[in-house]
């Protein structure tokens, strides 16, 4: 949980994406959202006056270039300390949170949406998981992975990655994300190596 200060907007954003990776977003009302950022309800209105979907929208969006800027950074070494550092983000959260937290981005694509329109914060979920992606392919890539191949193999980084957190979360257990872990690296050593 974010520390008590000033309500800023960021405060709100990361304590809005840290309890939606906990609780869900249709099991979480703006009120519960603005308490866990210890900020005032009027504070939360005052930056994010479309209410809860506005809120959990964007912070969505925060969390995904929170990601992609991690991702970013460590890719320049390679797709495998991309990996790495992609790996170790999510086992902090997970173990952090005693296995409470996970993916406010994976939370909220697999909620059923609360009408027939397709919410803002599913659309920004998708654009993030397609951002992450294209991160990934681009690495790849890069370090000499079949272009054709790349696109597949990013596809599966992330959702090997987002399924193994919900396993860890599920048993208790970071054994699901080791795993995945190995059978990742494994696969994107040998996607670079064959074009060595």
């Amino acid at each position: 949980m974010p520390k008590p200060s000033a309500p800023s907007r960021e405060r709100i954003l990361v304590g809005a994406a840290d309890m939606i990776s906990r609780r869900g977003l249709n099991a979480t009302s703006i009120r519960e959202l603005a308490k866990h950022a210890s900020a005032p309800l009027g504070s939360t209105y005052h930056f994010f006056p479309e209410g809860k979907q506005q809120l959990a929208t964007e912070a969505v969006r925060y969390a995904g270039e929170a990601v992609a800027r991690i991702l970013r950074k460590e890719l320049d070494a390679g797709p495998v300390a991309g990996l790495r550092a992609f790996l170790t983000l999510w086992r902090g959260i997970v173990v952090d949170s005693d296995f409470r937290a996970g993916c406010p981005v994976l939370a909220v694509s697999v909620e059923e949406p609360p009408s027939e329109e397709i919410p803002p914060a599913l659309l920004a979920a998708a654009e993030v998981f397609e951002g992450w992606q294209r991160l990934l392919t681009e690495a790849l890539t890069a370090h000499g992975a079949d272009p054709d191949r790349a696109p597949a193999l990013a596809t599966l980084v992330v959702a090997s990655v987002e399924g193994a957190i919900a396993l860890c979360r599920a048993q208790r257990s970071m054994r699901p994300l080791d795993r995945v872990a190995r059978e990742l690296e494994t696969l994107i050593t040998a996607a670079l190596d064959r074009r060595a």
